[in-house]
């Protein structure tokens, strides 16, 4: 009996030394994940990487300021008989220099004058990225192309890829939109980055949040989603999540097979969106 006592003590002695020792790494890794965490949720690329002269692209540099007055750069691609004004915001990896062929294409394939731009320090734009400053540069960037094609915000058609999607649902839930196009996104940020680490209690700790599932709820025009079932960052089931809680009917989820998250859609892919917005956008 004694004997087994003094076992028992001393499991529970070295279970004691365990805690002491993994619980103080376990919290200094959470605090490490807190504070690097803007780099995680913006991996901005240099500057330099891209093309920022592209010479096959008639473009417009465009300077222009979000609602707390930090500085932004866009480009303005315009069509020569544009059917839509369309906002372009792009993913978290990459700034306006790495989207010249995609812009063409946007402008030439759905008859639309676009305008991309960087979000706060990305790119040429001035700032630090934060969901709320992020948030305000996509509509800022709405009311500027609003401004620049004399139309309402509600006549500009949102377009986002991954981060960017969560950007384009944000600006569309609060100004209105002609449409919404959301590529290879998320429901909240916070569940994606949770099944990334999911060791870690990202729900309680992480301040860029985007939940766009309660974004979307608070808009009802015309939504085209699409989404890999190959994504391997932002899992098909939460591209589902989200368009399940968009209310509007004028909705369409498209699903890319076989793709991944950082590939290419098939060339068939943006006249899917165009016959999208013919069918469902007002004149």
């Amino acid at each position: 009996m004694a004997k087994r006592i003094f076992h028992r003590k001393r499991l529970t002695g070295c279970l004691w030394q365990i805690v002491r020792v993994a619980l103080p790494t376990y919290v200094l890794i959470i605090l490490i994940m807190m504070f690097i965490e803007t780099w995680l949720v913006y991996p901005m690329p240099p500057r330099h990487r891209g093309d920022w002269e592209p010479s096959q692209l008639e473009r417009e540099d465009i300077l222009f300021e979000s609602a707390d007055g930090t500085r932004l750069f866009g480009w303005y691609v315009p069509h020569q008989n544009p059917r839509y004004g369309l906002v372009y915001c792009h993913g978290n990896g990459e700034h306006v220099a790495d989207n010249a062929k995609v812009v063409a294409s946007l402008r030439d394939e759905l008859q639309a004058s676009v305008f991309i731009f960087d979000y706060r320090g990305y790119g040429k734009s001035e700032g630090r990225p934060y969901e709320a400053g992020v948030v305000a540069d996509g509509e800022a960037a709405q009311k500027w192309l609003a401004d620049r094609m004399e139309l309402e915000t509600d006549q500009i058609v949102m377009m986002g890829r991954s981060l960017g999607g969560a950007v384009a649902i944000a600006s569309a839930s609060k100004l209105g939109a002609r449409a919404l196009v959301v590529e290879s996104s998320f429901a909240r940020m916070t569940d994606t980055a949770q099944q990334l680490y999911p060791w870690l209690p990202v729900r309680f700790v992480m301040r860029n949040r985007y939940d766009s599932i309660a974004r979307i709820g608070q808009y009802d025009g015309p939504l085209f989603q699409s989404h890999g079932t190959n994504d391997e960052i932002i899992p098909i089931t939460h591209g589902r999540e989200l368009f399940q809680a968009a209310p509007t009917e004028a909705k369409k989820f498209l699903e890319l097979h076989g793709l991944g998250h950082n590939n290419v859609p098939p060339p068939t892919y943006r006249a899917q969106i165009a016959k999208f917005l013919d069918e469902h956008s007002e004149n």
